[in-house]
Order: structure tokens, then sequence, then C-alpha cells
């Protein structure tokens, strides 16, 4: 099946012209026709052309939402916990008096969507209906818990870092799809690793990654957080992160890719023993044993 959302009509043409000039043989229309035709044969499509609008009501429901956020819960990879072995960072405390919370990704649903998201790129904003990573983090900590927001931290909240028990550092890769996401580099944006440093020389950090894919961790991130977790483009539950962060559940996921150290790495999941990625392919840790997931 193609997609192609405006010039559909040149489509046809030059398809057509290909076809009659047996550049593109007749078979080819046929087999991929066939592939369309069975899908929506299964599906039922053709007895039951449009959807059931009965079922609209439990679009979204309660129950839904369970599904998702323990999907979130179960995707979370925990690729640091603590800057010494026998010291783990996590779970956070639930009861600490002042927390920051920093980064572009922290109360934004769109950014924690990604793409193919209401639209097909995706866009940032509240996009739809969900719990952002800081409401999740307010609700998690109660009201004894002061937690102060800010998208790029401020001179003056970083000179009064001894009022923080800790910090979370949101941040991360826009929406995209296809084009979209073209990045020779990988790098996190808007200056992203120089945000995580600046607050983790102050503050014990947990940083949390909103990536569709990994990205360049500079040594300074990696040296300086206490944690870091793989959180991908998790979706509208944000309450999932928070209930593996402070200690309900536990880490489960595994990185589906190896993360590399460097562009030049790439691809990814090399064979060979010449490959020395940042973190293998299945790696992740968890927070009870501190071993591999």
């Amino acid at each position: 099946m193609v997609m192609v959302p405006f010039k559909y009509q040149q489509f046809i043409e030059d398809l057509t012209d290909l076809v009659e000039s047996g550049e593109v043989p007749m078979a080819r229309i046929n087999d991929a026709v066939e592939r369309i035709l069975r899908v929506k044969f299964v599906a039922g499509l053709f007895e039951y052309p449009l959807t059931d609008r009965s079922l609209l009501p439990t679009v979204g429901c309660k129950e839904h939402r369970e599904v998702a956020r323990e999907a979130v819960r179960k995707s979370l990879v925990l690729l640091k916990n603590g800057k010494n072995d026998d010291k783990p960072f996590l779970p956070l405390d639930r009861t600490a008096k002042r927390i920051l919370v920093v980064g572009t990704h922290a109360d934004n649903l769109g950014n924690q969507c990604g793409g193919w998201t209401k639209t097909k790129s995706g866009q940032s904003g509240k996009i739809t209906i969900g719990t952002t990573l800081l409401d999740a983090i307010k609700a998690a900590v109660g009201d004894k818990t002061e937690v102060i927001y800010e998208k790029t931290p401020s001179k003056e909240t970083l000179a009064s870092c001894e009022d923080f028990s800790y910090a979370i550092v949101a941040l991360g890769e826009p929406p995209y799809a296809e084009m979209r996401g073209d990045n020779a580099e990988l790098t996190i944006p808007l200056n992203g690793n120089n945000i995580v440093t600046a607050v983790a020389e102050k503050i014990p950090t947990l940083v949390i990654l909103f990536t569709g894919r990994p990205m360049v961790l500079e040594m300074p991130v990696l040296e300086k957080a206490e944690a870091l977790v793989a959180a991908w483009f998790p979706g509208t539950e944000g309450q999932g992160m928070a209930d593996v962060i402070f200690g309900d559940y536990d880490f489960e996921g595994k990185l589906p890719v190896s993360w590399f150290k460097r562009v030049d790495q790439l691809p990814l999941n090399v064979d060979g023993n010449f490959y020395d990625p940042l973190f293998p392919l299945g790696f992740g840790l968890n927070c009870n044993s501190g071993s591999l997931v």
C-alpha cells in the first residue's frame, strides 16, 4: 500500500504509465492488491465497512487506560541506577520535602506521545486526554511534597540546590514520523545534554529520555546523572512512569536494540566482537536486585 497524502493523482498517472510500458509488471500490481484485499476480507470490512458507533463510549475508557498504563510500566528500560552498584538511586523517595522537575517533556502530552498521535507526525502540547509525567509525579508524592517545575532550570533555582532532595529531568525528541525524524547527529535536542549536566552537577538527578530510538549520550550525562531511564514515547498514561520510579512496580523493560556510543557505530545490532555499544541489545536493570532484568 502506497501512502501518498497529497500528490496521489500524479502517483496514479506515473504508475499507470509504468505498467503500460511494461516496466512494472501487472503481476506486481495484482500481488499488492491481493495482499491489501486479503487483510480487508479477514477484518470483515466488506460485510461491515463502517465502524460500530455504539462502541465509541468504550474508547479511552478506564479499562483501556489501565492497559495503557501497564504497557508504560513494562516498557520502561532502566539503564543506570546509582553511581555505585551498592548504592542504588531508585526508587525515589515520595516523602521528600522538595523536588525539582525540569525539561521539555515533563509537562507536555504531545511530546510524551510522539508521532502517529492524532495526526501523522504528532505535535507538541495538550493534543489529547491524558496525564503528563509532571501531573503523575505530583499525584504520587502527595500534598506534603513541594514540586517545582521549570522547563529550563534558572540560575536562581540551581543556586538553591541544597533545598532539593533530588531532580527529575525529562528530555527527548519532538514528535515526528518518517522524514521529519531524519537526524544525522541523533543528539538530544535543545541542548539536552547540557541541561542534564547543569542540573546533575548540583542535585542528585534522575534522567528520563523520551525518544523513538537511542540517542547520543555524552559522557558527562552518563557520569553525573544518578539514574537513567529510557521511556521511549510512552503515550498518554504518565502514571505508568510514576508507578515505577517511585517503587510501586519494578522495571521490566529490555532494550529492543543496542544503544550506540557514537553515530558512526550505526547500523544497530551489528554482529561481531568489534562492535562495542554503550548498552547491548536486551540490556535492562531492575531496582530490587540491581541486576539485569
